[in-house]
Order: C-alpha cells, then sequence, then structure tokens
C-alpha cells in the first residue's frame, strides 16, 4: 500500500496517507453531521454538529495512527526497522525494512494494533459513561460513544485472520510456526485475504439488492479492497521467495553516471550524457547526497536553469533508500516504491557502488526463472 500524501514524520517514520482515507473520513464527517447527531440530539445549530463531526472524524484519525505507531514501536524492540507508515481505508500498514525474525515476533507486532484500538475503545466507552452520568451535554456523549463504538470495531475487523489484516498477520505467524516454511504461511494468509474479499463483496451485492442501498455497496468496496491488497501482498511475497538469498549487487547497475551537487540544471539539462531518468549526486567530496531527476530538474524555469545548482532541487539523501551491495534483495523489496525519484542508492564504507530501481528487480528476476529450469535440467 502506497502513500498518496505524506503528513510528516513522527519519532522518525514517514507518516503518508492513502487517498481511501480521505473517501472514509469525508463519509464520517457526512454521516454524523447530516445523520447519526441530528437524529440522537436533535434542534441543534447545523454548523454544531459539522463540528462536531469533524472532530470525530479527527480523533478517529488520531486513533488509527496510535494503532500503526504500536506496531511500529513493536518491530523496533523485535529488531525490525520501520520504512513508513501508511493509513487506508481498513486502518493502515506499517511497511517494514525487514521480516520479523520468528514467529513470536511477527505474533507481538501483529497483536499490538488491534489491541491498541481495543484499550481506545475501552476508554472511550469509559468516557462515555461518565459523561451521560455528570450530565454532559447529549452531543458529547454521543461523539465519544461513537468514538468507543468505532475503535471496538476496528479491533475486532483487523483481528479477523485474513492478510493484509493484523489478522491475517497472526494467521501467518500461527502457520510459519506450524509449518517453518514463511512463504506458505503467506500463501495461506493471503488467500484467507482474498476469500474474506470476495464474501464482503457477495453480501454487499445481496445488501443492496435487498433495500441495504449504499450499506451494501460499502460493504463491496471494502471487499474489493481486501481482495486487491492480499492479491498484492502474495505476489510480493512470491518474488522475495525467488529473490531470497540473492545479494543487492547482483541487480543493481554499477558505477552509475553521477551528477556534481554544484552543477547548474541548464548544464544538466542540455548535457547528452544525462539522458537517464535519475543520476546520483555528489558532493565535493565524492561521497553521495542524493539523487536528482530530470523531472524535477524541468520545474525549474528555463531563466533560471543557470543559476540554480542540482544541489537545490534533488531529492536528498535523507529521504532515499540506501543499502549495502551485500544486503539482502528480498528484505529491500517492500521499500522500494515506483517512480525515478525513488531509486536506491548503494553504497559501501561511504562510497557509491551502484543504484537500483524496480525495472532492475523484474530483470533480475526474469534472469532467475529463466536459468532455474536449465539448472535443474542439466546440460
Amino acid at each position: 500500500m502506497r502513500a498518496t500524501f505524506t503528513l510528516g514524520r513522527i519519532a522518525g517514520i514517514r507518516v503518508g496517507v492513502h487517498w481511501s482515507v480521505v473517501l472514509i473520513f469525508g463519509i464520517i464527517l457526512v454521516g454524523l453531521a447530516q445523520g447519526q447527531l441530528p437524529d440522537s440530539d436533535p434542534g441543534r445549530p447545523r454548523a454544531l454538529y459539522w463540528a462536531a463531526g469533524l472532530v470525530a472524524a479527527l480523533v478517529f484519525f488520531v486513533s488509527l495512527l496510535a494503532h500503526e505507531l504500536a506496531h511500529a514501536v513493536v518491530a523496533r524492540r523485535n529488531g525490525v526497522d520501520v520504512e513508513d507508515l501508511v493509513l487506508w481505508l481498513l486502518g493502515g500498514v506499517a511497511r517494514l525494512k525487514s521480516e520479523a525474525s520468528s514467529p513470536g515476533a511477527e505474533l507481538r507486532i501483529a497483536g499490538i494494533g488491534p489491541l491498541v484500538s481495543l484499550v481506545l475503545g475501552g476508554l472511550f466507552a469509559l468516557g462515555t459513561w461518565l459523561l451521560h452520568h455528570a450530565s454532559a451535554p447529549e452531543l458529547v456523549v454521543q461523539v465519544m460513544g461513537w468514538l468507543a463504538g468505532i475503535n471496538l470495531l476496528l479491533a475486532v475487523f483487523n483481528s479477523l485472520p485474513a492478510a493484509p489484516l493484523d489478522g491475517g498477520r497472526l494467521l501467518r505467524a500461527l502457520l510459519w510456526w506450524r509449518t517453518g516454511d514463511r512463504l506458505r504461511a503467506t500463501a495461506g494468509a493471503t488467500a484467507a485475504g482474498r476469500a474474506l474479499g470476495w464474501l464482503l463483496i457477495v453480501l454487499g451485492f445481496v445488501w443492496f439488492l435487498r433495500g441495504g442501498g449504499f450499506s451494501g455497496l460499502w460493504l463491496a468496496l471494502i471487499g474489493w479492497f481486501l481482495i486487491g491488497a492480499a492479491t498484492a501482498e502474495s505476489r510480493q511475497a512470491q518474488l522475495r521467495g525467488v529473490l531470497s538469498g540473492v545479494p543487492v549487487r547482483n541487480a543493481m547497475t554499477p558505477d552509475p553516471v553521477v551528477v556534481p551537487a554544484s552543477l547548474d540544471v541548464a548544464h544538466l539539462l542540455d548535457n547528452p550524457l544525462y539522458r537517464h531518468s535519475a543520476f546520483p549526486v555528489l558532493g565535493g567530496n565524492g561521497e553521495p547526497v542524493g539523487l536528482v531527476t530530470l523531472r524535477g530538474a524541468r520545474h525549474v524555469r528555463p531563466d533560471h536553469g543557470g543559476t540554480v545548482t542540482v544541489g537545490e532541487v534533488m531529492v536528498p539523501l535523507a529521504e532515499l533508500v540506501v543499502v549495502g551491495p551485500d544486503d539482502s534483495l528480498a528484505d529491500l523489496l517492500p521499500r522500494m516504491s515506483p517512480g525515478p525519484e525513488h531509486r536506491v542508492l548503494v553504497t559501501e564504507e561511504g562510497r557509491l557502488v551502484g543504484i537500483l530501481s524496480l525495472s532492475d528487480i523484474s530483470r533480475t528476476v526474469r534472469y532467475l526463472a529463466e536459468t532455474t529450469p536449465r539448472a535443474r535440467q542439466g546440460p
């Protein structure tokens, strides 16, 4: 699951949002402001319902973030670094830089998310009870009660044993523990995810045809997202199986064409040497400092190209994925994204030795697929 836009960083972890969160945010806001809140506490000004709905949607958004941050914290404590967090329709995804080292670590990382949502739901439920007995305004009680219910629902739904939900991770940990095969465990969890997705689609359409209206279509939409996410996870797991044991140096482009940070953008665009889509950028001492794309350079106004340097338009090194040549290609795969600005720099002892893109991964996979059958057949 890739982020549509980035919110920033929390504890050094990049937090992104998938467009589906905007969709559910709008649905929650309209549903509360136009339906549930006026029905439960009529006679208030319309602006007050919208304000209360906005607060509820924002607090729910923070609850999702707390759910995912819990995954990240426990992952770090189990020796797994986190690349970023992406909030989406079904909660969120913590993109890890490597796999959990054992079924037990996988169990702890996956289980903490629903547990946090369950605790939040319980706290909001307690707050609802206290506010009700303190004769607080009914609108406040209703918002607190809704937050309790939605967090409890999030905990229960995410615990369903189907990837990419947290319950799917728990199922994978169990299958991994029983079979000793992480790839087979992933296949089982993603198959369960697709099955659940199709079940939700069928139930959604049946509900719609029986007069359920938008609720049925909403259930089908969740099923469609679930199928897509589970299928993508299954494909990535298969790729990781193919690439298992392959180091980065076997797929990277060695000694790539580089650009000095002091070079002006006009020279970069006019020089026929620079005709790839992206280039590593080197500082004054020859150390890698970033990555420049031709697309980014073309955003500079032509009359400013002679005064703006590559260092001013590059993607800085801190925002790039940087690995060593002997790192595992399979572990790197989940951290890669399409687009020239997401090239991976390969360094050794602070010196640039290569660059890697998804097309390099595809070429390596094709090569392995072609050579493995030959090796089995023999001469």
